[in-house]
């Protein structure tokens, strides 16, 4: 388990709420703590590969099983925590190109094949984000941003990989559209927080509703 804290102001946050993200992502914690919320970050790990077999056998849709992943990081967090009243934040983002499921790369040569096979097509990126509150989910929502990427060519591709390195390794996609990677698109279609794994507008509407957040 990680367990740290930010040092964000707390204005935008009644200070009777505890906020917890489940997740170790750098973007995520980023694009929160950027927006004024104060929280801390928790995670527990889960078997992710149990949850996308499942889901491949069972016919389900790659949002579907972001949605799931979401759930099962903020509830094991929030089980965890011991702070019932604690609202978990949890998240998860699945890539699907034509039926077609992909991972994280783990090496430069697999991040290289896998941009080949996006290369000139379209792919979802399929954002899930929930929140649970005493182990159970209480809310949910998913975003399929749209993007459509460019036919360049091998040259590119290798200047890309040489300058991203070990970066393109952290994202779904094997690239980061705060980086060079957003010189790999032709267009786009999305709000930005959700292709980056977190849509915060309906998160931030959902944590004002339960009065997390000051309306």
């Amino acid at each position: 388990m990680i367990d740290s804290s930010t040092g964000e102001s707390e204005v935008l946050t009644p200070s009777c709420f505890s906020l917890i993200l489940a997740s170790g992502s750098s973007a995520r914690q980023t694009l929160l703590r950027d927006s004024g919320v104060a929280f801390t970050v928790r995670t527990q790990a889960i078997d992710e590969s149990l949850y996308k077999e499942a889901g491949r056998q069972d016919g389900e849709s790659a949002a579907s099983v972001a949605l799931r992943l979401a759930a099962a990081k903020a509830e094991a967090v929030s089980r965890e925590t011991g702070q019932r009243d604690a609202f978990v934040i949890g998240a998860d983002q699945m890539l699907s190109c034509e039926g077609e499921w992909f991972d994280k790369p783990v090496s430069r040569q697999s991040a290289r094949e896998q941009l080949c096979r996006l290369r000139g097509r379209t792919h979802f990126l399929h954002s899930a984000v929930v929140l649970c509150r005493g182990g159970e989910t209480v809310w949910s929502h998913i975003e399929e941003p749209k993007l459509v990427m460019r036919d360049f060519s091998d040259t590119f591709l290798d200047a890309y990989l040489e300058a991203e390195g070990e970066a393109c390794f952290a994202s779904v996609g094997a690239y980061r559209l705060e980086g060079p990677g957003i010189q790999l698109f032709s267009r786009i279609e999305g709000e930005y927080s959700a292709i980056l794994g977190l849509p915060l507008l309906p998160l931030f509407a959902a944590l004002r509703s339960f009065s997390v957040l000051v309306s």
